[in-house]
């Protein structure tokens, strides 16, 4: 059973402490790395081209993320995307605002012709615009699209030959074959900085402790879902968008497979 199976990588995340590479967005970087230790990985977060490739060769995990893109970064993404790629460890692509910009959008194609990227975790918009797609994009914030969220997983994911992960009102994850939607989540979620960005690290350190990167894209996106979920229940009546996100946090570092077993809604 899909879940059952799933249930057992949190256990395995908590033991073997899986070391995950990120040149991520200066943006969220700390969210990022402590999210990363909050569900039992390790996270390094060096960017010099200079050491990028011996970072990847201890690495369990690759996240590229163009939140803050420039050619330096790139050139460094692309080396470490290529390490990550000879060593068959999961490469975990977040395409931030894609289709906004000609460069962020023509570099993000570019990267995955030169990279076999094995997960894709984007809004909407920014996946429909790596396959082609035109999407009235707002800097980082998700469009419209001509097609729903399951039919645009499923095209990416075939076009793009990587597990694709859209998140939304209700996430969807598919490999071309398999599709999952995740009914978790909060509309608070949206009102925070970082929370694509740290479901990209979560999916990275499932990914990096089994081979079937389906199941561990549905595990990482689904403890954001449900975690904002259980964060936004907790509040008392005057608490705040900053104390939600603390919650945030406290509920991504209690969660364990019997946690996310009893609150999740997968169909």
């Amino acid at each position: 059973m899909l879940t059952a199976s799933i249930k057992n990588l949190f256990a395995k995340v908590r033991k073997t402490e899986p070391l995950i590479h990120h040149l991520t967005n200066t943006v969220t970087i700390n969210d990022c790395a402590n999210v990363t230790l909050a569900i039992g990985g390790s996270p390094v977060m060096a960017t010099s081209i200079q050491e990028v490739a011996n970072m990847v060769q201890l690495a369990n995990a690759l996240v590229i993320n163009f939140g803050t893109i420039d050619d330096e970064m790139y050139e460094a993404m692309l080396v470490a995307g290529k390490a990550a790629k000879n060593r068959g460890i999961p490469i975990v692509f977040d395409p931030v605002g894609v289709g906004a910009t000609p460069f962020r959008t023509n570099r993000a194609k570019e990267f995955i012709e030169q990279v076999n990227v094995s997960i894709v975790r984007g809004n909407a918009s920014e996946v429909y615009a790596l396959i082609g797609g035109k999407a009235q994009t707002r800097g980082v914030d998700a469009g419209d699209v001509a097609i729903s969220k399951t039919e645009l997983a499923v095209k990416a994911a075939k076009e793009l030959a990587a597990i694709v992960v859209i998140s939304g009102e209700q996430d969807v994850v598919s490999d071309g074959t398999n599709t999952v939607c995740i009914r978790n989540g909060d509309v608070w979620l949206t009102k925070i900085t970082g929370t694509g960005c740290t479901t990209a690290s979560l999916i990275a350190c499932f990914a990096a402790v089994t081979d079937d990167w389906f199941k561990a894209a549905i595990a990482g996106m689904s403890v954001m879902s449900l975690a904002g979920e259980l964060a936004k229940k907790k509040l008392k009546d005057n608490d705040g968008i900053g104390t939600y996100r603390v919650k945030l946090m406290d509920e991504i570092f209690l969660m364990d497979g019997e946690r996310w077993e009893e609150g999740v809604r997968l169909s």
